[in-house]
Protein backbone atom coordinates (compact mmCIF):
# COMPACT_ATOMS: atom_id res chain seq x y z
CA UNK A 1 0.00 0.00 0.00
CA UNK A 2 1.44 3.17 -0.93
CA UNK A 3 2.41 5.87 2.61
CA UNK A 4 2.14 8.71 0.37
CA UNK A 5 0.37 9.77 -2.72
CA UNK A 6 3.94 11.18 -5.13
CA UNK A 7 1.42 12.47 -7.59
CA UNK A 8 2.42 16.05 -8.46
CA UNK A 9 5.92 15.40 -6.50
CA UNK A 10 9.17 15.62 -8.15
CA UNK A 11 11.83 12.66 -7.65
CA UNK A 12 15.44 13.59 -7.84
CA UNK A 13 18.05 10.63 -8.57
CA UNK A 14 20.65 10.36 -5.77
CA UNK A 15 24.03 9.40 -7.00
CA UNK A 16 23.74 5.99 -5.75
CA UNK A 17 21.40 5.48 -8.61
CA UNK A 18 22.45 2.07 -10.36
CA UNK A 19 20.86 3.24 -13.60
CA UNK A 20 22.32 5.14 -16.34
CA UNK A 21 19.65 5.81 -17.95
CA UNK A 22 18.29 7.73 -14.10
CA UNK A 23 22.05 9.06 -13.05
CA UNK A 24 20.91 13.22 -12.57
CA UNK A 25 17.46 12.45 -13.31
CA UNK A 26 14.52 14.65 -12.46
CA UNK A 27 11.02 13.06 -12.41
CA UNK A 28 7.62 14.80 -12.26
CA UNK A 29 5.40 12.08 -10.92
CA UNK A 30 2.11 12.07 -13.44
CA UNK A 31 0.31 9.56 -11.62
CA UNK A 32 1.07 7.22 -8.12
CA UNK A 33 -1.59 4.43 -6.57
CA UNK A 34 -1.13 1.43 -5.17
CA UNK A 35 -0.86 -0.15 -8.68
CA UNK A 36 1.96 1.88 -9.47
CA UNK A 37 3.41 4.89 -10.97
CA UNK A 38 4.29 6.98 -13.90
CA UNK A 39 6.14 10.16 -14.40
CA UNK A 40 8.26 11.93 -16.65
CA UNK A 41 12.13 12.88 -16.74
CA UNK A 42 11.95 16.84 -17.39
CA UNK A 43 15.48 17.49 -17.27
CA UNK A 44 17.08 14.60 -20.25
CA UNK A 45 16.79 16.46 -23.47
CA UNK A 46 16.54 13.64 -26.50
CA UNK A 47 19.34 13.82 -28.51
CA UNK A 48 19.45 15.50 -31.85
CA UNK A 49 15.20 16.01 -31.79
CA UNK A 50 13.43 19.25 -31.57
CA UNK A 51 9.77 20.21 -31.88
CA UNK A 52 10.22 21.58 -35.18
CA UNK A 53 11.39 17.51 -36.35
CA UNK A 54 8.80 16.10 -34.45
CA UNK A 55 6.08 18.03 -35.84
CA UNK A 56 7.43 17.26 -39.14
CA UNK A 57 7.74 14.04 -38.71
CA UNK A 58 3.65 13.28 -37.73
CA UNK A 59 3.03 15.96 -41.15
CA UNK A 60 2.01 18.86 -38.56
CA UNK A 61 3.01 22.76 -40.28
CA UNK A 62 3.73 24.77 -37.46
CA UNK A 63 2.90 28.62 -37.76
CA UNK A 64 6.43 29.48 -36.30
CA UNK A 65 10.06 27.93 -36.46
CA UNK A 66 9.79 25.82 -32.99
CA UNK A 67 13.23 24.77 -33.48
CA UNK A 68 14.35 26.35 -30.48
CA UNK A 69 12.18 24.26 -28.34
CA UNK A 70 13.63 20.68 -27.40
CA UNK A 71 11.99 17.29 -27.27
CA UNK A 72 13.13 15.30 -23.98
CA UNK A 73 13.58 11.47 -22.90
CA UNK A 74 10.88 11.47 -20.92
CA UNK A 75 11.91 7.58 -19.75
CA UNK A 76 12.52 4.08 -20.78
CA UNK A 77 9.12 2.65 -21.27
CA UNK A 78 7.24 3.28 -24.54
CA UNK A 79 9.96 5.60 -26.33
CA UNK A 80 7.72 5.91 -29.26
CA UNK A 81 4.83 7.22 -27.02
CA UNK A 82 4.79 11.35 -26.82
CA UNK A 83 3.47 13.49 -23.66
CA UNK A 84 2.99 16.77 -23.42
CA UNK A 85 3.62 18.07 -19.69
CA UNK A 86 2.19 21.58 -19.64
CA UNK A 87 0.52 24.08 -17.49
CA UNK A 88 -3.19 24.65 -16.41
CA UNK A 89 -4.10 27.33 -18.95
CA UNK A 90 -4.68 24.80 -21.97
CA UNK A 91 -7.15 21.78 -21.92
CA UNK A 92 -7.36 19.19 -24.90
CA UNK A 93 -10.73 18.73 -26.36
CA UNK A 94 -9.74 14.88 -26.47
CA UNK A 95 -8.48 14.29 -23.09
CA UNK A 96 -6.04 15.82 -20.45
CA UNK A 97 -4.82 14.59 -17.40
CA UNK A 98 -5.19 17.32 -14.77
CA UNK A 99 -2.21 16.39 -12.45
CA UNK A 100 -2.87 19.00 -9.86
CA UNK A 101 -3.50 22.69 -9.20
CA UNK A 102 -0.31 23.46 -11.67
CA UNK A 103 0.13 20.77 -14.00
CA UNK A 104 -1.43 18.88 -16.84
CA UNK A 105 -0.42 16.02 -18.99
CA UNK A 106 -1.66 15.69 -22.61
CA UNK A 107 -0.49 12.34 -24.92
CA UNK A 108 -3.22 12.93 -27.94
CA UNK A 109 -2.26 14.37 -31.22
CA UNK A 110 -3.99 17.45 -30.65
CA UNK A 111 -1.83 19.33 -28.42
CA UNK A 112 1.08 18.81 -30.77
CA UNK A 113 -1.70 20.55 -33.69
CA UNK A 114 -2.69 23.11 -31.23
CA UNK A 115 1.45 23.91 -30.07
CA UNK A 116 1.78 23.95 -33.95
CA UNK A 117 -1.05 26.97 -34.06
CA UNK A 118 0.36 28.83 -31.35
CA UNK A 119 -2.66 28.34 -29.17
CA UNK A 120 -1.49 25.40 -27.52
CA UNK A 121 0.00 25.53 -23.46
CA UNK A 122 1.74 28.49 -22.55
CA UNK A 123 4.34 26.67 -20.82
CA UNK A 124 4.99 23.24 -21.86
CA UNK A 125 7.57 20.07 -22.38
CA UNK A 126 7.48 17.66 -25.08
CA UNK A 127 8.55 14.28 -23.88
CA UNK A 128 8.90 10.46 -25.38
CA UNK A 129 8.37 7.86 -23.58
CA UNK A 130 8.23 7.76 -19.89
CA UNK A 131 9.08 6.26 -16.57
CA UNK A 132 6.89 3.43 -15.13
CA UNK A 133 7.07 1.39 -11.82
CA UNK A 134 4.73 -1.60 -10.96
CA UNK A 135 3.29 -2.10 -7.69
CA UNK A 136 5.83 -1.45 -4.50
CA UNK A 137 8.50 -1.00 -7.49
CA UNK A 138 9.15 2.56 -6.41
CA UNK A 139 8.48 2.34 -2.45
CA UNK A 140 11.12 -0.10 -2.38
CA UNK A 141 13.45 2.22 -4.27
CA UNK A 142 13.14 5.16 -2.09
CA UNK A 143 13.44 2.70 0.66
CA UNK A 144 16.68 2.15 -0.48
CA UNK A 145 17.75 5.78 -1.12
CA UNK A 146 17.33 6.07 -4.61
CA UNK A 147 15.02 9.08 -4.43
CA UNK A 148 14.60 12.32 -2.75
CA UNK A 149 11.31 13.60 -2.96
CA UNK A 150 10.40 17.39 -3.78
CA UNK A 151 7.84 19.71 -4.50
CA UNK A 152 7.19 20.58 -7.81
CA UNK A 153 6.64 23.91 -9.25
CA UNK A 154 6.63 25.62 -13.01
CA UNK A 155 9.59 26.79 -12.27
CA UNK A 156 11.72 24.16 -11.45
CA UNK A 157 9.74 21.80 -14.38
CA UNK A 158 9.82 24.62 -17.15
CA UNK A 159 12.08 27.63 -16.23
CA UNK A 160 15.13 26.04 -15.41
CA UNK A 161 17.90 24.76 -17.63
CA UNK A 162 18.00 20.70 -17.99
CA UNK A 163 21.38 20.98 -16.51
CA UNK A 164 20.36 23.41 -13.36
CA UNK A 165 17.07 21.14 -12.45
CA UNK A 166 18.71 18.62 -10.52
CA UNK A 167 21.10 20.97 -8.38
CA UNK A 168 17.99 23.33 -8.35
CA UNK A 169 15.71 20.62 -7.21
CA UNK A 170 17.93 19.59 -4.72
CA UNK A 171 18.41 22.91 -3.04
CA UNK A 172 14.75 23.66 -3.12
CA UNK A 173 14.72 20.60 -0.09
CA UNK A 174 18.23 22.75 1.37
CA UNK A 175 20.50 20.12 0.49
CA UNK A 176 23.71 20.83 -1.36
CA UNK A 177 25.15 17.68 -4.34
CA UNK A 178 28.00 18.08 -2.48
CA UNK A 179 27.19 16.84 1.15
CA UNK A 180 25.27 13.92 -0.92
CA UNK A 181 26.92 10.51 -0.29
CA UNK A 182 26.28 7.03 -2.90
CA UNK A 183 25.82 5.57 0.50
CA UNK A 184 23.23 4.57 1.95
CA UNK A 185 22.95 5.37 6.07
CA UNK A 186 20.81 3.05 9.35
CA UNK A 187 20.45 4.68 12.05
Amino acid sequence: MSTTDLTGKMLIAMPSMGDPRFERSVIFMCAHSDEGAMGLIVNKPADGLDLNDLLTQLSIEPSADLSHQQVHFGGPVEPGRGFVLHTSDYESVVTTLEVDAEFRMTATLDVLEDIARGTGPQQRLMLLGYAGWGPGQLESELAQNGWLVCDASPDLVFDQTNDAKWQASLESLGVSALNLSSEGGRA
